[in-house]
């Protein structure tokens, strides 16, 4: 019967609180660490990219698909302890690799790296601050959601659609908008892990990394839109 007694007193509900907060704490810190080294292997990857600079532009398409392949290799990972973080870095890498020609035209664009350090630079201060919105708020942003994603369509859809009809005027407004819809997802995905909402550090760290890595991509490319109309 003891299985049936729900007779808590104060102080094993104060104690149960205080397990689970522990455990969000350590879930919230060791997601951060992956998302740090998330971000440390893809400069990594864009080193090694910038060093290969030639071969990485012949096989462009290649590592595209490789990308994406890493990207659903992590989804089918996701419940594999050790394989969803070799994935992760993986990704990642790639992640690196595949940034590096648009990296490579800002910095000629620009005769230096001055655009690329102001881009980083904006990206982090922007998902700082989102973070901290989706920390502080006591807004609930789960209803944000479908509204995310359906817009996420819609700049997939319009990117597609650019390949074709090549506009920069185009790409630009398509590029504002990833970068104001991923800093929405920041604040969105930094709620949705403060309650806990993710299976694990790594599904976690994923979402953050990509948030970071499409806001980084989307503001390097209206950098370049602008530098190249100079």
């Amino acid at each position: 019967m003891a299985l049936y007694d729900r007779n808590y007193t104060n102080a094993d509900v104060a104690s149960m609180a205080a397990a689970q907060e522990s455990a969000l704490v350590n879930f919230v810190k060791t997601t951060y660490k992956f998302f740090g080294a998330s971000l440390l292997i893809a400069t990594i990857g864009a080193l090694v990219g910038f060093m290969n600079f030639q071969m990485v532009m012949e096989n462009r398409m290649l590592i595209f698909v490789a990308e994406f392949a890493a990207l659903f290799g992590l989804m089918f990972s996701r419940s594999k302890p050790g394989l969803n973080i070799a994935m992760l870095f993986i990704f990642t890498f790639l992640t690196g690799l595949a940034i590096t020609p648009l990296l490579g035209m800002v910095i000629v664009i620009d005769g230096g790296l001055s655009s690329v350090v102001a881009a980083f630079g904006m990206t982090t201060i922007i998902f700082g601050v989102m973070s901290i919105y989706g920390v502080r708020t006591r807004r609930d942003l789960a209803s944000m959601g479908k509204m995310l994603f359906i817009a996420l369509i819609v700049v997939m859809v319009c990117s597609i659609v650019n390949i074709f009809v090549l506009s920069m005027g185009f790409q630009a407004i398509i590029a504002g908008a990833a970068a104001l819809l991923f800093s929405a997802y920041v604040a969105y995905d930094t709620q949705n892990i403060i309650r806990g909402l993710y299976d694990s550090p790594v599904d976690a760290a994923i979402s953050l990394y990509l948030d970071f890595y499409n806001i980084f991509v989307s503001i390097l490319q209206l950098f370049g839109i602008a530098g190249s109309r100079d």
